[in-house]
């Protein structure tokens, strides 16, 4: 290597710049949302650091008795049943959880869609959510029944 005429670190570093510097055009632009209106765009949360496209409908309750045995709980479950299928039809996107806690004796049903699919649901009440809500409520055991809208990413 003495015999050439030029330094091969000095060469490395510099093919490595030009590439580094040549696939920046690549990379995606750091785009922020200003809008508060919903869209299928990310919206950004703690300054950044954060985002959300999914949207999550949760309607909980709480039941009594063991988890194993609750009557409460066994009615519970009917309604879903019952309604499960008008639930997964909201949406092609749409993601159910059920959470039961033996514990604190919480139930929730977790509904979350694409971004894109929440406002039309929003603006129809979040159907079957009324249904559901008065079926719960007439089962002896439950209290607490309530709903809340929440983002819900998958990392």
């Amino acid at each position: 290597m003495a015999g050439y005429p030029f330094n091969y670190p000095i060469m490395k570093f510099t093919i490595l710049a030009t590439l580094a510097a040549s696939t920046a055009a690549f990379a995606p632009a750091n785009l922020s949302v200003r809008s508060t209106s919903l869209n299928a765009e990310s919206v950004p949360l703690a300054n950044g650091k954060m985002s959300f496209n999914r949207v999550c409908r949760e309607w909980r309750c709480k039941y009594e008795g063991d988890k194993a045995t609750s009557e409460s709980l066994e009615a519970i479950a009917a309604v879903v049943d019952d309604l499960l299928p008008t639930i997964k039809g909201i949406s092609d996107g749409i993601t159910v959880n059920r959470l039961v806690c033996g514990g604190c004796l919480d139930f929730k049903l977790m509904m979350t869609v694409p971004l894109e699919d929440f406002g039309a649901w929003e603006e129809g009440g979040h159907a079957p959510e009324a249904e559901f809500l008065e079926k719960i409520k007439a089962i002896e055991g439950v209290s607490q029944v309530e709903t809340q809208t929440i983002t819900n990413m998958e990392l």
